[in-house]
């Protein structure tokens, strides 16, 4: 039995939709365990995954009797084919925050559909909590990030450059149980850590530097997510006050963070305290992720957003001071029925790399 597509299918007559077509492949991975390229259709008879001759035979033997789900290679399959897959069915649903007005005409000139409808992202809403495989895939990947924090604090050597940095932390963590990485590993260093999503580059770590850290991996496709910084020598007064605002405000939101919470006037608070220390708020304070780094809810005031049990998600409070040093502090989330535990486990004290270690 597949328990996310009964699921899904039980919600989808709820809303009078009778079949699917499922084209985005982070959603078929969700559903089905899947990694091939490929088709995912609900008619009202089975579940049915077309794909091509170069996958063909890996996702029939990944496949069982129990996952309900048939495959085809399309070379096999006529027009007629594809033209009764939805006879039965009054209203056919189609991923309308993925499916370009391109692919859209193609399905309508593919299929014999009656009501081609949008689905209002019904396996987007599924994806928000989740189970205790998906949460143990995101614990693994948290314990690799982890690691390699540890390990990259010990690798560091003087003259090395951002990039150089980078590319250590990814071939730990890929030799180390990650499948891959979450996104393009951030390391900023000096005036390029006032920019959050930096792009690591031929910069070489100098004395007195600030080394911003934003990355992570995943496992069976289930991501991290982890910033830090790491200061050269010594900390300097302005530096230490933006460090400790940026602490005290991760500290604030994650002591609220539990099932049941509506997230908006504790966030309308931290944006409150920025405001108050004149800093620019650049981006949300978190949000959700899983088999994307980036999925629905994020973590900002003017979205409604509600916590529920299992969950996963960032806190990331940053200051970025433009052409000076910006900080970033997050952590991998997990909420529980009374508030939530770091996933992401590596301490939050300042850290000073000694000055003989590095220039």
């Amino acid at each position: 039995m597949n328990p996310k597509i009964r699921s899904l299918r039980n919600q989808m007559l709820a809303k009078g939709i009778n079949g699917m077509i499922v084209s985005n492949p982070v959603n078929i991975r969700y559903l089905t365990g899947l990694t091939a390229e490929g088709t995912l259709l609900l008619t009202s008879k089975e579940n049915i995954f077309l794909t091509d001759s170069r996958y063909i035979e890996a996702v029939n033997s990944y496949l069982t009797i129990d996952q309900e789900i048939v495959a085809f290679d399309v070379r096999d399959l006529s027009t007629a084919d594809y033209e009764s897959y939805f006879n039965d069915c009054e209203n056919v649903g189609f991923e309308e925050g993925y499916v370009t007005y391109e692919k859209y005409k193609k399905y309508l000139a593919t299929y014999r559909i009656n009501n081609f409808v949008e689905t209002d992202g019904l396996i987007e809403l599924n994806r928000f909590v989740k189970d205790e495989e998906e949460i143990e895939n995101c614990k693994k990947a948290c314990l690799i990030t982890d690691k390699a924090f540890d390990y990259i604090k010990e690798y560091i050597k003087p003259g090395q450059t951002e990039k150089e940095i980078a590319l250590e932390l990814e071939r730990y963590m890929k030799t180390n149980g990650a499948d891959d990485l979450s996104f393009e590993t951030i390391v900023a260093s000096g005036p390029n850590s006032s920019m959050p999503h930096a792009v690591p580059t031929d910069r070489k770590i100098e004395e007195k530097d600030i080394i911003q850290f934003d990355f992570g991996c995943k496992v069976n496709g289930y991501c991290s997510d982890f910033s830090r910084v790491l200061f050269v020598g010594e900390i300097t007064d302005e530096q230490k006050r933006v460090y400790d605002f940026v602490l005290k405000e991760y500290d604030f939101i994650s002591s609220k963070l539990r099932d049941g919470l509506c997230v908006k006037e504790v966030l309308k608070e931290a944006e409150e305290h920025y405001s108050e220390e004149g800093y620019l708020l650049l981006h949300s304070f978190g949000h959700n992720l899983g088999l994307d780094i980036h999925e629905e809810p994020v973590l900002a005031s003017r979205y409604e957003t509600k916590l529920k049990k299992n969950m996963l998600l960032t806190v990331e409070p940053g200051v970025y001071l433009p052409g000076k040093f910006g900080i970033r502090i997050e952590d991998t989330i997990l909420i529980n029925k009374d508030g939530s535990n770091n996933l992401t486990k590596s301490g939050k004290a300042v850290c000073i790399l000694k000055k003989t270690e590095i220039y």
